[in-house]
């Protein structure tokens, strides 16, 4: 007996086979069916419902309306939830079974969405500006947005510094010379870095220029001619000596001299003149401009700037500006004919012998100017101390000194010694609020609890 379903031959409806006929239903179906017009059905209980027009429906509002409605969709995705554990045994005891999961998008968007619009505000702004922040000073972004012209200028200057690669003439650098070098060419490093200036180390180990010459620290010359070449769009070189150590590196070169230079120098050598140089000349060939003692008194034609110590121009520190003046100065400097003449009379070598310019050469003390020893040399203690220390010359921490030069170290005082106490000083002087506080109460605390000095 095939079971399959088929038209029906009796009438009325239902199946040919016995037994699989359903008295219920005339049509032969167990499942309730519309009842449409011309059948003799009965409409099923959703129908009549619907004719009678959805009267006997509750009806429900979904209108937010009422404190819980509106806000326990929030409250309850900030609350944590449970993660079930469904082992058993020891199975329970194994770690991170049955922990509170809170998932921190949930939280967050908990927090913020019982925030009122002015705090979710202020929280923007003060996230937009410690983003700021970061990204301005704590990045290697500074170093690029500081060189532009129009935020900062770095690319203008170029400090030189003259390094000792291979050693000096009489003896190779010991243990103690290379950790100079290392501290001296950190400490630039960090600050060009932090302005955007360009930094060239040059190798001052002797050298042959020419066959039948040494001219050791005469380089200085000829590296500076180069530098010029090398960096196109600067305008002042800032030579260094290698002993010599930032001690200010939050001031720049802009803040500190040439954002008011026709202020912080001064071209008439009388103001301080420890080589007794006549000032002006009074040749009775030379024009009114040469004869001034502060030349045209114009601060864009200035494009020496030296400092003096105990016993005349040191060139430890000073700035060259870029162009045709300074072009005529470096070659008449390194005049081989004047060095062969008189190299024998100059102990300082380089510095003698732009001393001699200086006083023989009207033109270039026109565009030269003088600075502040401290402002840009300043000595330790133990140098030009035949005198006992002297205020413009010897390095003062009240004053916050930009620059110190261990010039001379080399002869009887420990440049290292000098060194250290000189960068330990600075790191001392310029230490962020926060390690003042680690350090200045942190430390304290620690050492009253324990008796132990320590460093964090």
């Amino acid at each position: 007996m095939s079971l399959s379903r088929s038209p029906s031959p009796v009438p009325g409806g239902g199946w040919a086979s016995p037994g699989l006929t359903n008295n219920l239903s005339p049509s032969g179906r167990s499942s309730p069916t519309k009842a449409y017009a011309g059948s003799n059905g009965t409409p099923v209980m959703w129908e009549r419902q619907k004719n009678m027009g959805g009267a006997a429906y509750q009806s429900f509002s979904t209108q937010n309306q009422g404190f819980f409605s509106r806000h326990m969709r929030r409250i309850s995705s900030s609350l944590p939830r449970f993660k079930a554990d469904n082992t058993h045994g020891a199975e329970r005891e194994k770690i991170g079974q049955g922990r509170w999961n809170m998932p921190r998008l949930g939280r967050i968007r908990g927090i913020t969405g019982r925030m009122s619009r002015r705090t979710k505000m202020l929280l923007a702004f003060a996230l937009l500006f410690l983003l700021g922040y970061i990204i301005f000073y704590s990045t290697p972004l500074v170093y690029y947005y500081r060189r532009t012209s129009w935020l900062g200028g770095g690319q203008k200057f170029v400090i030189i510094l003259a390094a000792n690669v291979g050693g000096g003439v009489m003896e190779w650098k010991g243990a103690r010379e290379w950790a100079i070098e290392r501290d001296s060419i950190r400490n630039k490093k960090k600050y060009v870095a932090k302005w955007g200036y360009d930094l060239e180390i040059v190798d001052m180990s002797t050298k042959k220029r020419y066959a039948h010459e040494w001219r050791e620290s005469w380089e200085k010359v000829d590296f500076i001619r180069s530098t010029l070449r090398k960096y196109p769009k600067a305008e002042w070189v800032w030579w260094l000596d290698l002993n010599t150590f930032i001690m200010e590196p939050s001031k720049s070169l802009q803040d500190h001299i040439f954002d008011h230079i026709e202020d912080v120098t001064y071209r008439d050598i009388n103001e301080y003149n420890p080589l007794n140089i006549s000032h002006p000349p009074a040749d009775p060939y030379l024009d009114e401009l040469s004869k001034s003692p502060i030349g045209d008194g114009n601060p864009n034609s200035i494009h020496l700037m030296l400092s003096q110590d105990c016993s005349g121009f040191n060139l430890g520190s000073f700035f060259m500006r870029r162009g045709t003046w300074t072009d005529h100065l470096l070659d008449v400097w390194w005049d081989p004919v004047a060095y062969e003449q008189k190299h024998m009379e100059w102990e300082h070598k380089e510095q003698d012998a732009l001393e001699q310019l200086y006083t023989a050469q009207p033109w270039i003390r026109k565009s030269t100017a003088f600075l502040p020893q401290r402002m840009i040399n300043s000595f330790p203690t133990g140098a030009c101390s035949e005198k006992g220390t002297d205020p413009r010359i010897h390095y003062d921490q009240k004053d916050r000194d930009f620059l110190v030069n261990m010039a001379g170290c080399e002869w009887g005082r420990d440049c290292w010694g000098e060194m250290y106490n000189f960068r330990e000083l600075s790191y001392h002087l310029n230490r962020s609020l926060w390690e003042r506080f680690k350090e200045d109460l942190l430390c304290w605390i620690w050492f009253k609890l324990t008796g132990k000095k320590v460093k964090f």
